[in-house]
């Protein structure tokens, strides 16, 4: 059996100096049917590891429970890493950031009274160790002494960017030995001296993340860490994108020169990322720092390959780099090929408003029950009240976490959000009954408001008075794709379907420039939120998911489409949209 250790200056492999050559590739955001094309593709770039994240989050909905079906097959994965000769980083967290709901963190943690976040509180620290024990069921068989891929694994996550409580990293070790984990652990920190000096321990090994001025950067964490192998564990090749903003990238020249850097000094390297994938369903984060906003359904990353799997410059250039310094395969990845196009007229199958009955039960309270009090994770709810007569007048809410549609007697009113600071507006209409409904857009994966509640916060005044007697109904939209529609709709939100045929299974890039805000599903898959806003112009239908023959598509338009088509283009499309 194999052994990676921690040499004076290099790591070292059965005693041999090893330089890591590692590519971020998150199992969890791209088709299983699609994990040994990417894993292949990063060996072919000459990458000898792959190193991804777990989200605790996907994988345990509720406590006590942990999934390993299909896209969270976290052992499928790393056997098939092991199949086509590489190594494997694991990164458990418990907190990933990863701009990824909620930092990976589950909801239902919020909902345990007193619990402290990424501290030694005690409460907090009996559910990890349950979380980490299950993912250390599977990592463990799998570490390299025992014959399998895994030779290292990470304590937290930047954590000194968030704290400074060395009981808490010190138990993380202390459960992560004790589940059999023998491999060398490591912590990652930007490096920075207060982050360095606060987010690791003795006997762990540290690494850092950066971008750009890789030698400086190697400078700071050799004063923290005098000896052992520098090690960039998050090369920032590329970066996230958020609703409303630029397609961000960085240029291939000076991402090529920072890898140079840190190869030439003899350092590992884990590019972040490799390969993105996409925030399937309603998995994206977001951001808060004075202002919320939230990311994007594709995670792109500008990354070597792209949202699709296709090698970009980026990974021409970076193979030919680190061929300097490695071996690389000749075997060069097959270019892009253009996508099947489709035209499919979509018809107005339901009102969401009319179809909630069916989505989920109601709940009723004297006030407005958060996401959290329904045990709601993600996406809708629909909040009801009387308001006999109290009409027109100014409607007024503490705080809308994180987009309210209103209306009264059906009829919308309008739209308060949170990206604009919104908590006020007008109903004109006299009617009986007020309806909200709210949209979580991506909690937030980094910073102070980690773990924050969600929906309607806070009291509900209608011309100064305080609303009571609130009904809310936790709305599954994944159940759409089952329903039967009758053809009827309402004012609101709208439901819409149709079907096209394929002669083969194929990547589809489902073109939403014409659309409002909303999902798509096809045949049940959820592609994920799309948003007039851009950048994004494009959801990514994984081949997978399609099949020869008919193929069905459901979308949830929350807002207005200028026209009832789905369209399917030959290609990504992650530029800002041009009016």
């Amino acid at each position: 059996m194999s052994e990676l250790t921690i040499g004076e200056k290099d790591f070292l492999l059965d005693g041999e100096p090893y330089q890591i050559l590692s590519g971020a590739l998150h199992y969890f955001r791209v088709h299983p049917d699609l994990w040994a094309d990417r894993i292949h593709k990063a060996r072919l770039m000459g990458l000898n590891t792959i190193e991804t994240y777990v989200p605790w989050n996907a994988h345990s909905p509720s406590r006590g429970e942990f999934v390993t079906e299909g896209g969270l097959d976290l052992e499928r994965f790393l056997k098939l890493v092991a199949a086509e000769g590489m190594h494997a980083i694991v990164r458990p967290g418990p907190y990933i950031c990863a701009e990824w709901s909620n930092g990976g963190l589950p909801p239902w943690l919020l909902r345990i009274p007193g619990i402290g976040l990424r501290r030694s509180e005690p409460q907090y620290l009996e559910a990890v160790t349950e979380y980490l024990e299950s993912v250390y069921r599977i990592v463990a068989p799998l570490q390299i002494d025992r014959g399998g891929p895994v030779f290292l694994v990470q304590i937290e996550n930047e954590y000194g960017a968030y704290g400074c409580d060395k009981e808490y990293l010190a138990e993380l070790v202390r459960v992560t030995r004790g589940a059999g984990i023998t491999v060398p652990l490591n912590t990652i920190d930007q490096p920075q001296p207060d982050m360095l000096a606060d987010g690791s321990l003795p006997g762990l090994h540290m690494t850092a993340s950066f971008g750009s001025r890789s030698t400086e950067r190697f400078k700071t964490l050799r004063e923290f860490q005098p000896t052992g192998p520098l090690m960039c564990m998050e090369f920032w090749n590329g970066w996230f994108d958020s609703w409303g903003f630029h397609h961000h990238t960085t240029t291939v020249e000076d991402s090529d020169t920072a890898l140079d850097e840190i190869l030439s000094a003899g350092g590992s390297v884990n590019f972040y990322m490799f390969h993105g994938g996409t925030n399937f369903g309603m998995t994206n984060g977001a951001n808060d720092k004075g202002a919320y906003v939230p990311l994007v359904t594709s995670y792109d990353y500008d990354a070597p390959l792209d949202e699709a799997g296709n090698p970009t410059a980026k990974y021409h250039a970076f193979r030919k780099t680190i061929a300097k310094y490695a071996p690389v395969p000749d075997e060069v990845p097959a270019e892009a090929s253009a996508a099947p196009t489709v035209s499919v007229e979509l018809t107005a199958g339901a009102g969401l408003l009319g179809l909630a009955g069916s989505l989920g039960e109601v709940v009723t309270a004297e006030h407005a029950a958060t996401y959290e009090e329904l045990a709601q994770d993600t996406g809708f709810v629909l909040y009801e009240t009387s308001i006999g007569g109290r009409a027109p007048g100014v409607l007024t809410l503490d705080e809308v976490r994180d987009r309210a549609y209103v209306f009264v007697d059906g009829v919308p009113v309008g739209v308060l959000a949170r990206d604009s600071h919104e908590s006020s507006i007008r109903l004109p209409l006299a009617g009986s009954t007020l309806t909200i409904l709210v949209e979580d857009q991506g909690r937030v994966n980094y910073g102070p408001r980690l773990g924050e509640e969600k929906g309607l916060i806070g009291e509900i005044r209608l011309g100064g008075e305080i609303l009571t007697g609130w009904s809310a109904r936790a709305l599954d939209v994944d159940r759409l794709p089952e329903l039967e529609f009758a053809g009827s709709t309402d004012h609101g939100p709208t439901v819409l379907t149709g079907e096209f045929d394929l002669d083969e299974p194929a990547d589809l890039f489902l073109d939403t420039t014409a659309w409002g805000k909303g999902l798509a599903w096809v045949n049940g898959f959820n592609l994920g939120r799309y948003w007039r806003r851009g950048p994004s112009q494009t959801l990514y239908v994984p081949g997978p998911v399609t099949r020869a023959g008919r193929n069905r598509i459901v979308v949830l338009e929350l807002e207005a489409m200028t026209g009832q088509t789905a369209t399917f283009v030959d290609g990504l499309r992650l530029g800002q949209i041009e009016f």
